[in-house]
């Protein structure tokens, strides 16, 4: 009997889209497939060739400019790559791959979305309708899933569906340093209390009600308590003024961009991400594998994440904020582990069983 393969199609390998790459190989981890990954655009990278999961990995490497347009050039490549093997299936990433892996093969696809807003154009909505009897969807969270429901009323429920973010829960941990040693990389200090915030310095990640909000609870919080947050962008300097404005300067903690931030996580006390309708956060799994306590805004992916609504506030609500930053240092949490939860609901695993029990997987795979 010939191998059998899963086709992953990526726009890209740049940012986070290899850590995607891996996520999806690693659901066919030993299963009868092998998984070949192919790159729309992007040079040949070592990292991605070997840290991605696949058990093959194909560059096209054609330009952004090259697949503008009806991506001729593209669909020849990726028909001839099908014709190579026995496929049962595409999975892909973002529009132009899901458009591409429907006008070059026949086989069932499943096209993942990860963000807000892919079908607000009525030409992609046209053409997901036009190829629906074999394409599937996934979000990577509930809420880009019923965004799209909304756009797309007439598909069945079961052909978009979710399937979340994860990690390699293992593999991050082994990365990840005792709270003593992240707290001296990052000049902290080993005795005070630390909130963390961790992204771009940009009005999405609405660091300015994380501020207004930690100047608030700031006098009832524990003596010596710091607000540390890791990022660049161009809204430092307005930040700085804010704090410096808010009388908090000297308890407020500007990292900067910090390299593998992700290994360092261990020094907070309390991570709070304070964005505006994240599609998902993995930030927030990058803080729980480190068995750090979760806070974040209501909207977007996050509320799916934090499974204790006491956890939540609402977005840009910086007194609401600062009564959860109050009660949370008053009374120890209780409830499930971060790292627990992480394990339960956002590991390779858990998602490798919520794959395959997927209508669409099973429909695709004959299962």
């Amino acid at each position: 009997m010939s191998e059998r393969w899963i086709l992953q199609f990526c726009h890209c390998h740049y940012g986070p889209f290899l850590d995607v790459a891996r996520q999806y190989a690693a659901l066919f981890k030993d299963s009868p497939y092998k998984v070949l990954t192919v790159y729309l655009t992007g040079e040949p990278t070592e990292a991605a060739k070997n840290d991605g999961a696949s058990d093959e990995v194909i560059f096209l490497g054609f330009s952004s400019k090259a697949v503008a347009g009806l991506k001729l050039a593209a669909i020849r490549a990726l028909r001839k790559i099908t014709a190579s093997r026995d496929f049962a299936l595409v999975i892909a990433h973002r529009a132009k791959p899901i458009y591409v892996a429907c006008l070059a093969t026949k086989l069932p696809v499943i096209g993942v979305h990860h963000s807000f807003g892919d079908f607000h154009r009525a030409s992609r909505r046209w053409f997901v309708n036009r190829f629906s009897q074999r394409l599937s969807l996934l979000g990577v969270s509930d809420a880009v899933r019923d965004d799209m429901r909304r756009y797309l009323p007439n598909w069945p429920a079961d052909r978009i569906e979710t399937l979340h973010n994860r990690i390699d829960v293992e593999a991050s941990q082994r990365g990840i340093l005792a709270r003593k040693d992240a707290r001296t990389a990052l000049n902290l200090p080993q005795d005070a209390k630390i909130i963390g915030n961790v992204g771009r310095l940009h009005p999405d990640k609405d660091q300015k009600t994380l501020l207004a909000g930690f100047a608030q609870a700031l006098p009832h919080l524990p003596p010596g308590t710091l607000l540390a947050i890791a990022g660049s962008g161009r809204l430092e300097s307005d930040l700085r003024t804010q704090a410096q404005a808010s009388g908090i300067a000297e308890r407020v903690v500007f990292l900067g961009q910090v390299p593998e931030i992700r290994r360092l996580f261990a020094a907070f006390d309390l991570f709070v991400l304070s964005s505006d309708h994240e599609p998902f956060g993995m930030v927030l799994l990058e803080a729980m594998a480190a068995n750090v306590p979760i806070m974040a805004t209501d909207c977007g992916g996050a509320p799916e994440i934090v499974a204790d609504g006491n956890a939540l506030f609402p977005l840009g609500d910086s007194r609401t904020l600062a009564e959860k930053l109050i009660a949370f240092f008053s009374t120890p949490p209780t409830g499930e582990p971060p790292l627990d939860r992480l394990k339960e609901g956002f590991s390779d695993e858990a998602a490798r069983r919520r794959f395959f029990a997927l209508p669409m997987a099973q429909r695709a795979l004959g299962s």
